[in-house]
């Protein structure tokens, strides 16, 4: 007998809806492709545009974070949060005030006196900058002979630049603005215990997820604070050093050049170029013996090289170290996004996002690849914190 007509329509009928189905899916994947596209460029135009009101905001955030264990430390010896908390922020805001009234003198007159100290170096960079001056001769030649060649006069509107000193100045007041609402804000986070941390657990439904943000916010509070205050402590001890090393070298205001070490230091990669050619400059500037003068930086990228390669790396050890492409990855794009204030924050930033990817199971592939070789930053969790029990809840899913 001959097959039943009415069998192949049904078959057809079902092998269409499962094609139709796996269509749906694929479409659905494309547009949750297209609206994360979308948040994070919204995302990177709202940190560009409201940078001053979200810089001071995220400062104050990873601020608390960095002095919340010695907070809670202080809570079980019976000192009140809000206590501990206006001793630690009057503290710190103390010690920058200190090093910029310290430094500014001496900058100042710097700043105020660069147009002569410029002549002065490039009078002594004469030989070294020979080829630049006759290409530069060359150009202004060709440029007198387009003028003359010109049938008419041309009017130039000089326009008046501000000075570098008032730059400087208006540069530092929007610095110690921002410093401020990142310390008050700190405060009232610290103050406030673990008000924030308790009423986040609570808006989570599940018991699986309560105990994932739990892991997640200890994690990134106990990374971020080993990193930052272990980052401090190795830059203070550079600072002394390189104070130290300018003054048996002969630097005039060698404190100057321990207060730039200690502060450059926070910019990856950065901050020791910079450290270096701003003491070759003073020291040219300084000294006439050209072997004299070398000795401050080579001394400058001695302790760096040190402290870079041996010392902050056996002292974070490997339970903090990222992948050097992540990093100057980071550095680079929050640097352009936020100028050095982006650029000082940007480890950071990537240590809170190694930390929450390495909880979050689908992001974990992302989290090894910010880390280094065969390591991952792992989320801490408090002395009394139960184990996760095997069969609860999976991670929460991205």
């Amino acid at each position: 007998m001959s097959e039943s007509p009415a069998s192949e329509p049904r078959h057809e009928e079902v092998r269409s809806d499962a094609e139709l189905r796996e269509e749906h899916i694929r479409q659905l994947v494309k547009i949750r492709r297209l609206l994360i596209t979308l948040v994070l460029f919204a995302s990177v135009l709202a940190c560009f545009f409201a940078k001053d009101v979200l810089l001071p905001v995220i400062l104050g955030l990873m601020l608390a974070l960095t002095l919340s264990p010695i907070v809670r430390g202080a809570g079980r010896i019976g000192v009140p949060a809000p206590v501990s908390a206006a001793l630690l922020v009057i503290t710190f805001g103390t010690a920058i005030a200190a090093g910029g009234y310290a430094a500014s003198g001496p900058v100042g007159s710097w700043l105020s006196e660069a147009p002569e100290l410029g002549q002065e170096l490039r009078i002594k960079l004469r030989g070294l900058l020979a080829s630049v001056e006759r290409v530069k001769q060359a150009s202004e030649e060709v440029g007198g002979i387009a003028e003359q060649a010109g049938s008419g006069e041309v009017q130039r509107v000089a326009i008046e630049q501000p000075g570098i000193l008032n730059s400087a100045v208006s540069s530092a007041a929007s610095a110690g603005t921002t410093l401020v609402v990142a310390l008050v804000l700190a405060l009232f986070i610290l103050s406030a215990g673990d008000m924030f941390r308790v009423k986040l657990v609570e808006t989570m439904p599940r018991l699986s997820e309560k105990k994932r943000a739990v892991k997640i916010l200890y994690g990134v509070e106990r990374a971020i604070s080993q990193y930052l205050l272990t980052i401090t402590l190795i830059n203070a001890g550079l600072g002394l050093a390189v104070w130290g090393l300018m003054a048996l070298a002969g630097l005039p205001k060698a404190y100057i050049w321990g207060i730039v070490a200690f502060t450059f230091n926070f910019l990856p990669f950065i901050g020791a170029v910079a450290g270096v050619i701003l003491v070759a400059m003073y020291s040219i500037l300084t000294f006439d013996m050209l072997g004299q003068a070398i000795i401050p930086p080579l001394l400058y990228l001695a302790a760096t090289s040190l402290e870079g390669q041996i010392i902050t790396p056996s002292i974070l050890g490997r339970r903090l170290e990222l992948n050097t492409v992540s990093v100057f990855v980071t550095v680079v794009f929050w640097g352009w996004l936020w100028g050095i204030a982006g650029a000082l924050m940007a480890v950071p930033f990537l240590v809170i996002v190694k930390v929450a990817c390495d909880n979050v199971e689908t992001l974990r592939t992302l989290g090894k690849f910010l880390g280094g070789a065969d390591t991952q930053v792992a989320a801490a969790r408090e002395p009394d914190e139960p184990e996760e029990p095997k069969g609860d809840e999976q991670s929460i899913k991205a």
